[in-house]
């Protein structure tokens, strides 16, 4: 009886194992623009030497820029109108974003790295 206890205790523990590592190994979607954002800050991270507040308002301001350009450009026709002009202001919105996020050697050395 002990021996049986003990197997069902070993079997109910390695089913919880396993559960717990195949949760860890769930793999992020690489095309949500929280993993778009973050891959980018860091890479800009160590290109800018950036501090922590100056990467908070660049992923910000990166997963902001994505999700409008997926909502009012993206989704919707290139021959609209609208969509240019839609595209114009997100990216001067951005554009300001990260000019106040940055310092102006920053920023300089950004816009180098823009284009390209």
């Amino acid at each position: 009886m002990k021996k049986i206890v003990t197997k069902i205790a070993f079997a109910l523990f390695m089913l919880l194992g396993m559960q717990a590592v195949s949760a860890q190994s769930l793999s992020q979607n690489q095309d949500r623009p929280e993993v778009i954002a973050k891959k980018t800050v860091a890479e800009l991270s160590q290109t800018l030497d950036l501090s922590g507040d100056q990467q908070r308002t660049l992923f910000r301001a990166y997963v902001s820029k994505i999700s409008n350009y997926r909502k009012e450009v993206e989704s919707k026709p290139s021959t609209n109108a609208g969509v240019t002009e839609a595209k114009k202001k997100i990216d001067a919105t951005f554009k300001e974003s990260v000019k106040k996020a940055l310092t102006p050697e920053q920023y300089k050395k950004w816009l180098t790295l823009q284009d390209q």
